[in-house]
């Protein structure tokens, strides 16, 4: 399963700007292979299932994103590269 974040700020003072280039382009991707997002409020995130994995857009701050995204994976127990 791979797991793709797109990086970015919630709100729409942020929408459109450089800080949410990883929102943009998952939004993108999303639309043209016709995903739908769902949030998944355990994650505090909108989610989007494709054939390989799921797209992840967490609807925290840039520099709240880590912690998580390490909570994510630990739930899922994705194998984490020593």
């Amino acid at each position: 399963m791979k797991l793709i974040v797109g990086l970015g700020n919630p709100g729409e003072r942020y929408q459109k700007s450089r800080h949410n280039v990883g929102f943009i382009l998952l939004d993108k991707f999303a639309a043209d292979n016709n995903l739908n997002w769902r949030k998944v409020e355990r994650f505090n995130s909108e989610v989007a299932d494709y054939s390989n994995g799921l797209l992840i857009k967490p609807q925290t701050f840039m520099n709240n994103s880590g912690m998580l995204f390490l909570n994510l994976l630990i739930s899922i127990k994705y194998p984490l590269m020593t």
